[in-house]
């Protein structure tokens, strides 16, 4: 990597190239706008599991094995696998290592972790320590719903602010050789915290981050809004998409048609997703399916990702704790 001349961006002298991706979806996903364009779309919930946990943990091991297929490699070939997901101690993503003899780090980032990993995997990468690094995270409703809110079984009612936490998973094998999609800049984000208490209102909570993180891009780069075929975040949902174009436009950043949220667009409305999609697999499934396809046809030449975290927990909340959260950006481009 060459000197950083920026504040919070990394400019990749060497461009590390994404040669294989993967994305596994719920069967609710798959009745949404974008169920054709993922690789795989689970007949069920559970997987074929006993428990909605270990079907997570089975769909990080499916999207790691498509991902390195797609990049015509083997596991043997991975020297790094880079991963984190929503549930206490990262089990999913550490339960899914043990069965891989890969060296790996256990991220967590909540719901910004497929950038983060996208981010430091490029670091990785550029720094040419390693040849090929995976890069992945799962989130599944009701492993969620479990952990974070109540049991399903108590069937309580959602308010008008809360999110669908997606069923999904994503992952991305990122290299020195090969051909595709390239990571030119990632900036990492600063833990911003505006006050919200409302742990049913994700979106007004991570906006404030993904405004810090978007500004610190652009002025780190002198780019603007125009500069960029597409603008996507993670999982904002409606609100807090609302809330991020209001705050931008605040600061003298005008978001115009190319931006869009990833949360927002999962779900159709007929699915009653509320607010929309939230959840680690939400942004991380759409950027390794139906974004990455656009990049490889050079349909879009130059794409921002901002992957949006919530980082909370059920005791800080019992605790009268607010809800910080965290963005973090890689530039993504066709290479071609």
């Amino acid at each position: 990597m060459k000197e950083n001349p920026f504040n919070q961006t990394i400019e990749f002298k060497n461009k590390p190239k994404i040669i294989g991706n993967y994305s596994v979806a719920g069967p609710k996903e798959g009745k949404g706008h974008f169920g054709k364009f993922f690789h795989y779309v689970m007949k069920s919930d559970n997987f074929g599991e006993a428990t909605y946990e270990k079907a997570e943990k089975k769909m990080m091991e499916k999207v790691l094995k498509g991902a390195i297929n797609s990049a015509g490699l083997k596991p043997e070939n991975i020297n790094l696998f880079l991963a984190g997901d929503l549930l206490n101690q990262i089990i999913s993503s550490s339960y899914a290592a043990r069965s891989f003899d890969i060296p790996y780090l256990g991220l967590f980032g909540a719901c910004s972790t497929m950038a983060e990993s996208l981010a430091l995997g490029a670091c990785i990468i550029d720094g040419k320590f390693f040849e090929n690094v995976a890069c992945a995270t799962v989130s599944h409703f009701s492993t969620a719903e479990r952990q974070f809110r109540y049991p399903l079984e108590l069937g309580n009612q959602r308010p008008p602010t809360s999110q669908w936490t997606v069923t999904a998973s994503g992952c991305s094998i990122l290299s020195l050789n090969g051909s595709g999609p390239v990571i030119t800049k990632a900036t990492f984000g600063k833990v911003t915290d505006y006050g919200i208490t409302d742990v049913n209102n994700m979106g007004a909570a991570m906006a404030p981050s993904t405004m810090s993180t978007m500004i610190a891009h652009f002025k780190d780069t002198g780019t603007k809004p125009d500069d960029f075929d597409l603008i996507i975040t993670g999982d904002l949902g409606k609100i807090g998409s609302e809330i991020l174009i209001d705050l931008m436009e605040d600061k003298g950043f005008k978001l115009g048609v190319n931006y869009c949220d990833c949360g927002q667009m999962i779900y159709k409305s007929e699915q009653n997703p509320l607010m929309g999609g939230s959840g680690c697999g939400c942004s991380a499934s759409l950027i390794n399916s139906y974004f990455m396809e656009k990049l490889k046809k050079n349909k879009v030449k130059k794409i921002l990702y901002l992957a949006t975290g919530a980082l909370l927990s059920t005791t800080a909340i019992q605790q009268g704790e607010t809800v910080p959260g965290i963005t973090h950006a890689v530039l993504i481009e066709s290479g071609k």
